[in-house]
């Protein structure tokens, strides 16, 4: 029996081993293919492919809060808990936790967060519908702020504890805030690439190039996540308020405010947008990203020096 036995005994430590040794590669690795494992029976209902003869119930209008988020809140969320837990243990777990508490910050960070998204999409917008702007409903205005709290409940709870507040640290002490945003970036694109096959990307009406131009947008929007995460102290509420931020103008504003302009056209001038403000921030940051050259143990927040960049 004790032979037997002590396979049995020595698997589970050494799953804990492999993911204390590589804990980056096991969260990128559970984030998406937790999150992709169930998406799947909605990829292939009739909200998706239709290979499956079911659909999913619809929520406010939508089938995403019963068929995109339950995958959502498992793959990065799930996994930044599960590889925080079995690396370091309930000192990381507090760490973990404290970033997304963290909402003592400079008013203006709220600003920033709160309204340069907004103004950025809705001037581009504007250039993209050349001049064709409609006013919104009364009803579209006095639900952006309702919706708002309802994305960072969804979106930026289940995302960004995962992505920004476990991922990035580790990222940038391993590559610097640069190799950081270029790991980090492309991959959360690519998470959502089963997405493309349901109604969250208009399915069937979806082409390569949309995918294409989706991870591009997600890679240099990144970018300026990133630098605010790093300028605000690693706040995490900032950072889920500028994230949902652009998803609640995008679905609020722009079917009603620019018409003429559709999703396609709509996501190649926000690529445009990211790629300016990206680029901005790099050469303002002189590459740093607003991350101070002297900055706490890791996962500890960062330590600002006297004249450090943006």
């Amino acid at each position: 029996m004790t032979v037997v036995d002590r396979p049995q005994r020595t698997r589970a430590p050494r799953a804990a081993t492999l993911v204390r040794e590589h804990p980056l590669v096991a969260f990128f690795t559970l984030a998406l293919g937790l999150s992709w494992l169930a998406w799947t029976p909605w990829v292939l209902s009739r909200n998706g492919l239709g290979v499956l003869d079911f659909s999913f119930p619809s929520v406010l209008g939508t089938t995403q809060f019963t068929g995109m988020l339950p995958g959502a809140y498992l793959g990065p969320l799930g996994a930044a808990f599960v590889v925080t837990a079995l690396t370091t243990g309930r000192a990381g777990l507090r760490v973990w936790v404290g970033r997304l508490l963290r909402w003592r910050v400079a008013p203006r960070w709220y600003a920033v967060a709160l309204f340069a998204v907004p103004v950025a999409v809705l001037s581009l917008g504007a250039v993209a519908s050349g001049g064709d702007v409609r006013a919104p409903g009364l009803l579209l205005v006095v639900s952006y702020v309702p919706l708002l709290l309802l994305q960072m409940l969804t979106t930026g709870l289940a995302e960004e504890p995962g992505w920004r507040d476990f991922a990035l640290p580790l990222l940038q002490e391993r590559f610097g805030p640069l190799g950081a945003a270029a790991v980090l970036g492309p991959l959360w694109g690519v998470w959502h690439l089963p997405l493309f096959l349901t109604e969250w990307g208009s399915w069937p009406d979806v082409t390569w190039t949309a995918v294409v131009v989706f991870v591009a947008f997600s890679a240099l929007f990144n970018v300026v996540i990133i630098w605010l995460f790093n300028r605000t102290g690693q706040s995490l509420p900032i950072v889920m308020l500028f994230h949902v931020s652009l998803n609640n103008t995008v679905t609020v504003f722009w079917a009603a405010t620019f018409p003429g302009v559709g999703g396609d056209e709509l996501q190649r001038w926000l690529l445009l947008g990211a790629a300016v403000a990206a680029a901005v921030v790099v050469v303002l940051t002189r590459g740093r990203l607003g991350l101070p050259r002297g900055t706490a143990p890791l996962g500890g927040a960062p330590v600002r020096s006297a004249g450090s960049p943006v």
